[in-house]
């Protein structure tokens, strides 16, 4: 009778574990820091209220991105596939009344530069003709020192938070098991981004095969600010427009060119240039006054999003003429940073944006060294001086024995009108998403922009991905955002890759632009 009765007890002992280790098995386990705190939210980056910067003292966010920086020697984490080559931009005007800085302050003043074209996930030596955004970017090299304008072939991005960036390129990336990319991974990354249906749709285009660099427009991607002398600001969006147009490689051509030559962009540029035959874009901006910011319906600082009723005003022509001597002293060493700007350019609060300030500049500290701006190729032409010293690889001679500042034996001092300008700030410190989101409004209206060919190859492109996601979830849920975005396309990618369209329809519903 005993027996039986502790039996009995121990019978329901196990069982009460059992669904006790169950039911933590339902729970997910907390996200935590390196030093193992716990993280209180890993979505959005820490704002000075809902429309301010960035804040310094988000110490997941600095070192989520530290980390993230650090993972390649020496390869570059992203950007790695890369091919440069110099020339020059040629104002077309006195731009003063919008910026103070000085490569734009005449017609016809002459800046030299470096170009990098890139991909931007897959590593060096990989074939050019993989579906990829395609870097773009830029240093001028000005009489008030080097400003980089590093953007991409498309105007958009996938994310809108700097947060996500380092979980956006892993997802990207090959798995770390199989060390092969896979739409099953970075789908089931999307899945949860709903702000990535713009770029998704852009990259799935043709346009993430361009058959030339040469023939590829360029885009800053964010908001920038422009300050002139009187300390008037605009935000502003810089594109680089192609004047030898835009050209395309359908899938067909993909597989074609790259079972005959994988490095057809790298040679077409470089064969170009030394025929004499110089590619060239003009530097166009959109300019928005900050009380106008209000007037969208999104964010416009919001780096998914264009501003598509925003004109145009031309800055000035940029022309290819010279390929470097060594491709991995110009082209390798090259050190490309948003955060390096000049006086009458400055930062918006755009959060991704935010985030490239430091990461950028950051991985070239982990990967060329702190020294690496006195590299020939990013060396400035205008004078550097300041009393940043000693570490590896310092190349500059330096004299005397005050390094520091200030001091009454050395003339060498801020100047205030290169201060920037103030921001005014309200509300209280925060980590929470953007308010006007419009996930999917773009989406849609790039789609309806594309003829027939274009609609066509764009679900071709995306089904031969996301028709290889087995999750029946993660699938319907993607395929729900292209239907919010617009109907047809939801319709005609679902039965492309074997969907429920009503399953999608459904969730579709539920979905708030």
């Amino acid at each position: 009778m005993i027996r039986r009765l502790v039996s009995t007890l121990l019978a329901g002992l196990l069982c009460a574990a059992m669904a006790f280790t169950a039911a933590l098995a339902d729970q997910p386990e907390t996200l935590t820091r390196d030093s193992g705190a716990p993280v209180g939210d890993n979505q959005n980056s820490m704002t000075a209220g809902p429309k301010g910067p960035v804040l310094l003292q988000d110490t997941h966010l600095i070192e989520k991105l530290q980390r993230f920086d650090r993972e390649r020697i020496p390869e570059r984490v992203v950007h790695a596939r890369g091919t440069a080559a110099f020339g020059e931009f040629v104002s077309s005007g006195d731009h003063s009344d919008l910026t103070r800085a000085a490569l734009l302050s005449a017609e016809g003043k002459k800046t030299p530069v470096l170009v990098s074209f890139s991909t931007v996930i897959h590593p060096a030596g990989s074939p050019e003709t993989l579906r990829d955004p395609r870097g773009f970017a830029v240093k001028f090299y000005t009489e008030e020192g080097n400003w980089d304008l590093v953007g991409n072939n498309l105007p958009v991005f996938f994310i809108r938070d700097a947060m996500k960036f380092p979980d956006m390129v892993h997802s990207l990336k090959p798995s770390p098991v199989t060390n092969l990319q896979d739409p099953n991974r970075f789908f089931d990354f999307f899945s949860h981004q709903p702000e990535s249906t713009h770029m998704l749709t852009q990259l799935y285009t043709d346009l993430g095969t361009p058959a030339s660099y040469r023939k590829m427009d360029g885009n800053g991607v964010h908001a920038f600010k422009m300050v002139n002398a009187k300390g008037d600001v605009k935000y502003v969006k810089f594109q680089w427009r192609s004047r030898q147009g835009i050209e395309n490689l359908d899938l067909d051509q993909v597989r074609e060119v790259q079972g005959q030559n994988f490095n057809h962009l790298t040679q077409d540029l470089y064969e170009a240039i030394e025929a004499g035959d110089f590619p060239s874009w003009d530097l166009l901006v959109q300019v928005k006054s900050p009380e106008t910011l209000d007037d969208f319906d999104y964010d416009p600082l919001d780096a998914t999003k264009i501003w598509p009723d925003v004109p145009f005003r031309k800055l000035g022509t940029m022309t290819l003429n010279a390929v470097p001597n060594n491709f991995f002293q110009v082209t390798e060493q090259a050190a490309f940073a948003p955060s390096r700007m000049v006086p009458g350019i400055e930062a918006s609060e755009d959060r991704l944006l935010q985030g490239r300030l430091f990461s950028y500049a950051d991985t070239q500290f982990h990967r060329l060294g702190p020294n690496n701006q006195q590299l020939p190729v990013n060396r400035p032409h205008s004078a550097v001086r300041n009393h940043n010293q000693d570490g590896f690889m310092s190349m500059i001679e330096r004299t005397g024995d005050v390094n520091y500042e200030p001091s009454r034996k050395l003339a060498l001092a801020e100047d205030t009108q290169h201060r920037q300008v103030p921001l005014a700030l309200s509300g209280e410190t925060q980590q929470r998403g953007i308010e006007r989101t419009r996930n999917f409004s773009q989406a849609g209206e790039f789609y309806r922009s594309l003829d027939e060919t274009g609609r066509a190859n764009l679900i071709r492109n995306l089904a031969a991905d996301l028709g290889q996601v087995k999750d029946h979830e993660t699938k319907h849920i993607m395929l729900s955002y292209f239907y919010k975005a617009d109907a047809g396309y939801g319709r005609l990618i679902t039965q492309a890759v074997d969907g429920d369209l009503a399953v999608v329809r459904g969730l579709a519903a539920k979905l708030s632009d």
